[in-house]
């Protein structure tokens, strides 16, 4: 079970560790502040920092919208 909370895609969306979309899962280490989204395989396909909430976002001066989980990752230009 991934812990709740949010992170930046490659688009500069905020996610939500519990529904990232595109088929993938997340492990997130609220410690290190780090989540790791993968493949149902395992395969690494993006890294980024843990937010517990949308305002820690914000107060890193980061200026995302929260996208849900059936918000495609990419563009149909980036093979995606």
């Amino acid at each position: 079970m991934a812990v709740e909370g949010f992170f930046i895609d490659w688009d500069g969306n905020a996610r939500r560790t519990s529904d990232p979309g595109g088929g993938y899962l997340c492990e997130a280490d609220t410690v290190a502040r780090y989540v790791a989204i993968m493949t149902k395989s395992g395969a690494l396909m993006h890294e980024g920092t843990y937010y517990k909430t949308l305002a820690d976002i914000e107060k890193a001066g980061i200026k995302a919208s929260l996208v849900p989980g059936s918000h495609p990752w990419g563009s149909k230009a980036e093979g995606f």
